[in-house]
């Protein structure tokens, strides 16, 4: 996993910026009740999607809370006095405190499956009766959009996705949510080059394939054969669920 301290500086840069965050406020808000009440925003990372939930419902009290220091440090710069360090495994926050709560890119980093249940067990358990708790689901497939660059990585070997859709509806029913809705947002800015996925794939990502291994010479290879190394293919469609806890416990 990426060092998240260290990564808190250009990580709004290589991630699609303003437009992103945008784009994925809208699709949260969307699922999201417009009524007074508390919302965390968990993984809040540098804040710049938490600030827009906050803008779009000043009748709400927004927190947002990250592990890492150096991306809560930076949230806290747009969200004064409303950021916590907090580890979503063991939330600070008593039953039922929040009406809404958010992960957005959280689940896929989780590797282990248990950790995800747990998540979502955190999360369901500080919702209030009535509350609604939204999360993004199948971040790694949304890559996939059925480009030159998606042939040729078609076989490379991957980790199976802790934040599938499925995976992450059964977790949340487990803890006595039901769905309560979906919605979906444009990863805008972010289509692969074929350069870029050459350059991502040795840092290892995309693959479980370490970066030296010679398979991942041999996806560079195919890779730097197609045309127009530096056009954007489509960008990636990221997914959002929602579920709500019911009014009755």
């Amino acid at each position: 996993m990426l060092d998240y301290d260290k990564e808190a500086g250009v990580y709004d840069a290589t991630r699609g910026g303003e437009p992103r965050a945008e784009a994925a406020a809208d699709a949260v808000l969307g699922l999201i009740p417009d009524r007074p009440g508390r919302l965390l925003d968990l993984a809040c990372g540098t804040g710049i999607v938490t600030r827009r939930l906050a803008a779009a419902r000043p009748a709400c009290q927004v927190t947002g809370a990250d592990r890492a220091y150096g991306m809560a440090r930076m949230a806290a710069t747009r969200l004064p006095g409303a950021v916590v360090l907090a580890d979503g495994r063991q939330l600070p926050f008593p039953d039922a405190t929040f009406d809404a709560v958010t992960t957005v890119w959280l689940l896929h980093l989780i590797a282990d499956a248990a950790e995800v249940h747990t998540v979502v067990a955190e999360c369901a358990r500080v919702l209030r009766p009535g509350g609604v708790y939204v999360t993004t689901v199948d971040k790694a497939a949304a890559h996939d959009v059925g480009s030159d660059i998606d042939a040729v990585l078609a076989a490379r070997p991957r980790r199976p996705a802790p934040d599938a859709a499925g995976l992450v509806s059964a977790h949340a029913v487990a803890h006595g949510l039901l769905p309560a809705g979906q919605a979906a947002f444009s990863g805008r800015g972010q289509g692969r080059t074929p350069r870029s996925t050459i350059a991502d794939l040795r840092r290892g990502w995309f693959t479980v394939l370490r970066p030296d291994d010679p398979r991942v010479a041999e996806f560079a290879e195919r890779l730097a054969a197609l045309p127009d190394q530096d056009r954007r293919r489509p960008d990636p469609r990221f997914g959002v669920r929602a579920f709500r806890k019911p009014a009755d416990g």
